[in-house]
C-alpha cells in the first residue's frame, strides 16, 4: 500500500529531526515512555470509525520543564509549538493531576508529537471508547481505623441481581444470609494511601502510574491481589476490602483509589486513633454485613480484626435467633398479597430491621475529635462549615455494656451512637402491626441515637440537619449509620 504523498513529506520531516522511524500507536492500548524517550519524537495515530481519546499521564514529579504533547488529526501537519493555532493542531494540556486528554475524530492518519520527552516518565492511551486515563467521581469507602490499622473498600461494581419475592411462595432472605455468585470478572482495583502532610506525597502526580512508581517510598499501593476479596454490603453492588497494618498512630491519611492502572477516584480521608484505642475492627460478618467499624471485643490477634467467624458464638446464636424470630413474625402477614404500602414492602422490611439491628448490637467504638486529629482538608470549605460539629458521642461502662450478649472488655469506650434515621427507616419499612417504634427526637432519642445530623429532627421534617450525612469523604464521622447515609 502507498503513502498518500502529504503524509509521505511528514514522515520526511520529522526523520530529519530524529534517528529511529515513526512508530504507530496500537488502538486500545496504552503506552509506556521512560525519560529516556528521544525529544522531540512523533508516532502516527490510528484511523478510527468513532471519536479517538488520547490521554496522557505523568508518572513522576513535574519538572519546571514537563512534556508537551501535540496532536493533528490530518496528515498534512507537523504538530507542535510553531503550528499550535492552525487547524487540525490541538495541545493536550496536563491539569492539576498531571492528567491530560484529547478527544476527536481520526478519519485519516493522524500525529502524536512530544516535546521535552526527557523530562519525565509518562504513559499515553490510545482508544475509540473514551479516554484510558480519567479521574472517576466514584470514591473508595472508609469502613473504619484503630490505632495502627485501616478498612478500605474500592467504590461498588456490578450490583447484584435482587428478585422481590412474590405472594404466594413469598420467600425471605434467611437470618444468615447466603450472598449471589461474586461476578466472574471483578474490575481490578488497587488503592494508594499516604499520610496527607507528607511532602513528598503533596507534589505526587495524582496518575495510577505515579502512585504505583512512589509505592514504598510516599506510601501504601495495595492492589486486589493484597485485598481480603470480594464483599457485598449493600445493594450499590461489590466491592474489594483491605485489611491494612502498619500505619502511624493520630496521623492524617490521604485515600485514591485506581483501576485499571490508569483511571483514579477519590480523594478520600481517614485519621488512625490514639495509642490508647482498644477497640478491634469487625468486618465480613454474613449476617452483618454493613458492620466494618470497630467494637468492644477481645482479640487475641489485633493484627487481623475480627471476621464473622471468629465472633463469640452466643452473640452469633442470639443476634440469628432475634433476626429469624423477627423474619417469622413478619410473615404472619400475607406478604406479597395484603399490601400495607404502595411504596415498601415485607423485603424491604426485613432489610432495614436486619441493618438497624446490626448497628445497636454491634456498638462502635471511637474516640472525641480534636483539632489535631481531623482527616478535613483545611482549605476546605466545606469541612470548615462542619468543623464545629461534635459527634453523637457516649462514654460506655464497660461494666455495663451496651449489648448484654458481648463478651466482658477490658475498659470503659466512647461509642457513637447509631444515626436516629437506621431506627426510622424501619419504622416506615414496617407493617404497623409490629410495634416497632423509635424514640422522639424531641424527648429521649438522644439517648441511645444520633439525632439532628441527617434529618432536623423537628416532627415531620426530612432532611435540614446540621450535617447532612453520618460521615463524609473527609473522614468525619457523625452517628453510625454502617456506611448507609
Amino acid at each position: 500500500m502507498l503513502l498518500p504523498a502529504s503524509l509521505f513529506c511528514l514522515l520526511q520531516a520529522w526523520f530529519a529531526l530524529a534517528d529511529t522511524p515513526p512508530t504507530q500507536l496500537s488502538l486500545n492500548s496504552l503506552h509506556a515512555f521512560s525519560a529516556a524517550t528521544l525529544n522531540p519524537t512523533m508516532y502516527t495515530l490510528p484511523v478510527s470509525t468513532n471519536p479517538l481519546s488520547i490521554s496522557v499521564a505523568l508518572c513522576s514529579y513535574a519538572t519546571s520543564n514537563p512534556p508537551r504533547f501535540f496532536v493533528a488529526n490530518d496528515s498534512t501537519t507537523t504538530p507542535g509549538p510553531n503550528t499550535l493555532g492552525q487547524p487540525n493542531v490541538y495541545e493536550i494540556e496536563l491539569n492539576t493531576t498531571a492528567l491530560g486528554a484529547w478527544t476527536g475524530d481520526m478519519l485519516n492518519f493522524g500525529v502524536l508529537a512530544i516535546y521535552n520527552a526527557t523530562q519525565s516518565p509518562f504513559e499515553v492511551g490510545v482508544s475509540d471508547n473514551g479516554p484510558i486515563h480519567q479521574f472517576l467521581d466514584t470514591l473508595p469507602l472508609l469502613g473504619d481505623t484503630t490505632t495502627n490499622q485501616v478498612l478500605l473498600f474500592s467504590p461498588p461494581f456490578s450490583p447484584p441481581s435482587i428478585s422481590q419475592p412474590t405472594y404466594p411462595n413469598y420467600t425471605l432472605p434467611s437470618a444468615n444470609l447466603t450472598f449471589p455468585s461474586e461476578p466472574s470478572s471483578p474490575p481490578d482495583w488497587a488503592l494508594f494511601i499516604a499520610p496527607t502532610s507528607s511532602p513528598a506525597f503533596a507534589s505526587l502526580p495524582r496518575t495510577g502510574c505515579a502512585m504505583r512508581a512512589a509505592a514504598g517510598n510516599v506510601g501504601f499501593y495495595k492492589t486486589s491481589s493484597n485485598s481480603e476479596g470480594l464483599w457485598l454490603r449493600d445493594s450499590d453492588g461489590w466491592r474489594w476490602q483491605w485489611f491494612i497494618n502498619g500505619l502511624t498512630p493520630q496521623t492524617n491519611y490521604t485515600v485514591y483509589g485506581v483501576t485499571n492502572g490508569t483511571q483514579v477516584s477519590g480523594p478520600i480521608y481517614f485519621v488512625t486513633k490514639s495509642a490508647a484505642f482498644a477497640c478491634t475492627i469487625v468486618y465480613s460478618v454474613p449476617f452483618c454485613p454493613s458492620v466494618a467499624y470497630a467494637a468492644p471485643l477481645p482479640n487475641s490477634d489485633p493484627a487481623a480484626g475480627i471476621t464473622g467467624s471468629m465472633l463469640p458464638d452466643n452473640m452469633t446464636e442470639n443476634l440469628l435467633s432475634g433476626m429469624a424470630n423477627f423474619t417469622v413474625m413478619l410473615t404472619t402477614l400475607a406478604c406479597g398479597r395484603d399490601l400495607y404500602s404502595p411504596l415498601v414492602t415485607c423485603a424491604d422490611c426485613q432489610a432495614a430491621y436486619r441493618t438497624w439491628l446490626c448497628l445497636v448490637s454491634f456498638p462502635r467504638c471511637t474516640e472525641y475529635p480534636t483539632s489535631s486529629t481531623t482527616s478535613a482538608s483545611s482549605n476546605s470549605t466545606s469541612t470548615a462549615s462542619l468543623a464545629q460539629v461534635t459527634p453523637a458521642l457516649q462514654v460506655q461502662d464497660a461494666a455495663n455494656p451496651r449489648n448484654p450478649y458481648l463478651p466482658a472488655f477490658s475498659e470503659n469506650y466512647t461509642a457513637l451512637l447509631p444515626c436516629i434515621e437506621m431506627c426510622n427507616a424501619v419504622d416506615r419499612a414496617c407493617p404497623p402491626f409490629l410495634g416497632f417504634a423509635c424514640p422522639k427526637p424531641q424527648y429521649t432519642a438522644s439517648w441511645s441515637y444520633g439525632v439532628g445530623y441527617i434529618d432536623s429532627g423537628e416532627k415531620g421534617e426530612v432532611g435540614g440537619g446540621s450535617t447532612g450525612t453520618a460521615a463524609d469523604r473527609w473522614g468525619n464521622v457523625y452517628c453510625n449509620a454502617g456506611g448507609f447515609l
